[in-house]
């Protein structure tokens, strides 16, 4: 069997923002509305100011008002808040984004639930979590990372019907939204998770395999159907040792070379969903900003 076609993220995502800078300049001759974003970093997490840094750049190149709130690791919850409802009520912002994880003792959930569901352009907001659960997909905004998979495998797999799906990994963020995505394209899912019996041979059944649990090329060449498509949204640093002392290289959940030799189709890790993650996004932020303008 030939190896597995290797799906671009970077090019998929490059054509999304493609889309996104035309409507953003569209919308703003035609009603005077720019998209707005706000992104809200709390502490010096060193991950989180490069990811937060490229969300700024990409808005600005898609023709948005980019906006930053830097806010310190020993912020107070109520503060915190007040900034959120702050940004709720002013109309040039159309898209709200709490970078993720917050400091300790910081509690993200409540924060959350008081981003106006209509500028919660990550989707993380109960309301539009349960608009996803409820294939409420017209109203609701889908966290970007499942919203960029479901891009990627329809590249590669444009009839999904009567497909087995295999989700291994089960968080609000990607697991159960990517589920969702997957029922309303008609798969029959399965989640699976740590507590998963015999995951392998589960694996070994999906059509479309989704690797999301954050466990360093946990998904093996033999845990892959031949012809299936493989979507890694596993993001690990592991030791490089040939690169020299203290580097690290990344990698994701899946076994790539080895996944490979079975597989139809499969995204690296970097260059698969990462890209899409902020190419989705951009195209949220321009989504709410159009309902915005009427």
């Amino acid at each position: 069997m030939s190896q597995a076609t290797i799906i671009d993220g970077k090019a998929a995502a490059a054509a999304v923002i493609d889309t996104v800078k035309a409507g953003a300049a569209a919308l703003e001759a035609r009603t005077g509305v720019r998209p707005g974003l706000a992104v809200v970093i709390v502490g010096e997490d060193p991950a989180s100011q490069v990811y937060v840094a490229s969300k700024g750049r990409m808005a600005e190149a898609c023709g948005f008002k980019s906006v930053k709130h830097a806010l310190p690791a020993d912020t107070a919850q109520a503060e915190l808040a007040a900034l959120v409802a702050s940004l709720n009520a002013d109309p040039t912002i159309h898209g709200i984004l709490l970078q993720l994880p917050l400091p300790k003792p910081l509690d993200p959930l409540p924060i959350i639930a008081t981003i106006a569901p209509e500028k919660d352009v990550d989707g993380l907001n109960e309301v539009n979590a349960g608009r996803v659960a409820l294939g409420d997909f017209g109203r609701a905004f889908v966290p970007c990372t499942p919203a960029g998979s479901m891009v990627l495998i329809r590249s590669a797999m444009p009839d999904l019907r009567g497909r087995h799906a295999v989700v291994v990994g089960r968080s609000n963020l990607v697991g159960k939204p990517i589920a969702a995505l997957l029922l309303a394209a008609d798969c029959t899912v399965t989640i699976a998770h740590s507590r998963t019996r015999d995951l392998p041979a589960l694996c070994r059944t999906a059509d479309v395999l989704v690797a999301a649990v954050g466990r360093p090329e946990m998904v093996k060449a033999d845990w892959v159907k031949p012809g299936a498509v493989v979507i890694d949204v596993g993001i690990n640093r592991v030791p490089a040792p040939e690169k020299g002392e203290g580097k690290t290289r990344l990698v994701g959940d899946v076994d790539l070379d080895g996944a490979r030799a079975n597989a139809a189709a499969v995204t690296p890790v970097p260059g698969g969903v990462g890209p899409m993650t902020i190419a989705m996004l951009m195209e949220n932020t321009l989504v709410a900003a159009t309902r915005a303008a009427g």
